[in-house]
């Protein structure tokens, strides 16, 4: 991709050698020196997106908001959506494209998908760190919170106050991993059937 970087302006901007340059070097960064008119090529950046998701940082504004590209840059990399037009981080398919893959990347969503139930139901299965990016209203959901811990018993430490109180909640996240105690109220760090 670096070849692309010092090549000529006319270059740049000729197609064929930017798709060649994508082809070549499989990673998508070609279309970083590619020319403004190419990083709005729908050709051109579904070729770089397809190498490598991250490439959509390079597209235009006008393909970072168009549903087929952001789907296919989620598609390989999740953290593609970071990318994305606002537009998009609150589209429920492209955001559950990339957590379905990566409970991870709610980190990326909408505030309001961040807030809905289904979306985090979705992302805390797949990644505790899913439930860092959750709405505070969620973090308190006892069912959000369950699905998170017996996932991952390291979630606890996202949950909120009155969810690191119950006993409930904790013996789940400590019967999956003994050292997420730590993250349970004081009350229950004192309660001999949580602790053992």
């Amino acid at each position: 991709a670096y070849a692309l970087k010092y090549a000529s302006a006319e270059l740049k901007s000729d197609k064929e050698v930017v798709l060649a340059a994508v082809a070549k070097y499989g990673d998508g960064d070609a279309l970083k020196y590619a020319s403004a008119e190419l990083k709005n090529d729908m050709e051109v950046v579904l070729a770089a997106v397809a190498q490598n998701g991250d490439a959509l940082k390079y597209a235009s504004d006008e393909l970072k908001n168009d549903k087929e590209v952001v789907m296919a840059a989620v598609a390989r990399n999740r953290q593609a959506l970071k990318y994305a037009s606002a537009e998009l981080k609150n589209d429920k398919e492209v955001v559950m494209a990339a957590v379905a893959q990566d409970g991870w990347a709610l980190k990326y969503a909408s505030a309001e998908l961040k807030n809905d139930k289904e979306f985090v139901m979705t992302a805390v299965a797949q990644s505790r760190w899913a439930l860092d990016y959750a709405s505070e209203e969620l973090k308190n959901d006892k069912e959000v919170v369950l699905v998170a811990v017996a996932q991952d018993g390291l979630a606890l430490r996202y949950a909120s106050a009155e969810l690191k109180n119950d006993k409930e909640v904790v013996l789940v996240a400590v019967g999956q991993n003994g050292r997420v105690l730590k993250y349970a109220s004081k009350h229950l760090k004192n309660d001999m059937e949580v602790v053992l």
